[in-house]
């Protein structure tokens, strides 16, 4: 199964797709797909593309406290059942632009995490069909104020300013989710690393409960919770996700006057 990348033209938005990390031209809409699509002419290397964020969601659905040992390390419990929030479709930031944290609201954590795109209509699934729905996988980095989390009780502002979901670089959509090296990097400073495997509920659970909530639609987006090791960032960082079989999600860090 194929690998894509959205990138920018000069008339618009394209898909491509992506053969040994090189994107080649196509015609075609990954949520569209109704048989193996064919690459034309190769355009440029994923690294030197002009990328945009791999997904239009109408909904971010994000799992906190995923990891036990990251759920310790702020003094919480693991959750009996997932622990779901929202945030924006705005908050989608692409490879390589720069999460913009306003002045004044104090710490800010990068959160390094598999991000699962769902390929069709989901509806009450059951967990043994769970993964028919996935279109595929890329990198997220779920940003995170962390004064306004303990201040409101609730996550949607803390996680919820524009740029504050990076996503990409690529869809993998042959990927096994089940047990991927997750990495989360400051500058040349390793701060997480785990895998999937550690996860409380994996990724055929997460969909058979969101979906039992809400209405899963084509291009929505879950995160699945990140490692232990959340690390703040600063002005002038840059901050990468690296997950096994997709590749690496980079960005930069400006910090508000």
């Amino acid at each position: 199964m194929p690998q894509f990348a959205r990138y920018s033209t000069p008339t618009g938005l394209l898909w491509g797709l992506v053969i040994d990390n090189v994107i080649h031209e196509w015609d075609g809409d990954p949520l569209a797909l109704t048989a193996k699509p064919s690459p034309g002419e190769a355009l440029f290397a994923v690294d030197a593309a002009p990328l945009v964020a791999p997904a239009t969601p109408s909904k971010i659905v994000a799992v906190g406290r995923n990891y036990a040992a990251h759920a310790a390390e702020h003094q919480a419990d693991v959750p009996d059942e997932p622990m779901l929030f929202l945030k924006p479709s705005t908050a989608i930031l692409a490879p390589g632009a720069t999460i913009q944290i306003p002045a004044g609201i104090g710490r800010v954590d990068e959160e390094a995490e598999l991000a699962v795109i769902i390929g069709r209509t989901a509806h009450k699934v059951r967990r043994e069909d769970a993964l028919d729905y996935v279109l595929g996988y890329t990198c997220a980095n779920d940003v995170s104020a962390r004064v306004f989390q303990k201040k409101d009780g609730q996550w949607g502002r803390a996680k919820g300013f524009d740029t504050f979901c990076p996503l990409g670089p690529i869809i993998n959509t042959d990927l096994n989710p089940s047990d991927l090296l997750v990495r989360g990097w400051i500058g040349d400073r390793m701060v997480q690393e785990d895998r999937t495997s550690s996860m409380v509920f994996d990724v055929p659970a997460l969909i058979a409960f969101i979906s039992g909530v809400m209405t899963l639609l084509p291009g929505d987006v879950i995160l699945t919770g990140t490692p232990a090791g959340v690390s703040e960032l600063h002005d002038g960082d840059t901050v990468r996700v690296e997950i096994e079989g997709i590749g690496t999600l980079r960005n930069g860090v400006r910090v508000g006057e």
